[in-house]
């Protein structure tokens, strides 16, 4: 049996019939068309499918669209306020933070919600609380020089 739901999505409310079982993800790139948020793994172990949750990061595969309803949720498409790309994002291209760009999105957001908590994070916080988000791509030290605000030198690999 659906259930009518109200979701906040990007500073958006959507009315949608959802399944008790539906994730958030199934509903934002299914129902929505969202599709920057990426099905990675399915069991909450890659964080490709990272949104941001009233400002947390949170898997989006974990949670049930139920549980999103009265919450603020922004993904990737909506970190930008502006039909620019957000600094972060910005951020990512110019220092070559992403590679394939499947798990970026993830990666942005989780960031973000870093960068919320705690401008200023060290390097330990970052890598630490980066660990959810899987890459096979880019090693990881450009996103946490992103991170630290440090400019990682033109034709340097990490």
């Amino acid at each position: 049996m659906k259930t009518a739901i109200e979701l906040r999505i990007n500073g958006e409310n959507y009315e949608l019939l959802v399944s008790p079982n539906n994730t958030l993800l199934e509903v934002l790139r299914e129902k929505l068309g969202l599709m920057g948020t990426k099905r990675g793994c399915d069991l909450g172990a890659c964080g490709a499918c990272t949104v941001l949750l009233d400002g947390e990061a949170v898997l989006s595969c974990l949670l049930l669209a139920l549980d999103a309803v009265g919450r603020e949720v922004t993904t990737i498409e909506g970190l930008s306020e502006t039909g620019e790309l957000h600094p972060l994002q910005q951020a990512f291209v110019d220092q070559g933070a992403l590679q394939c760009g499947f798990c970026t999105p993830g990666m942005i957001l989780t960031a973000q919600a870093i960068l919320l908590e705690d401008p200023r994070p060290t390097e330990a916080t970052i890598k630490k609380k980066m660990s959810g988000n899987l890459c096979r791509c880019t090693g990881y030290k450009k996103v946490v020089d992103v991170m630290r605000g440090v400019p990682t030198p033109a034709g340097k690999e990490a």
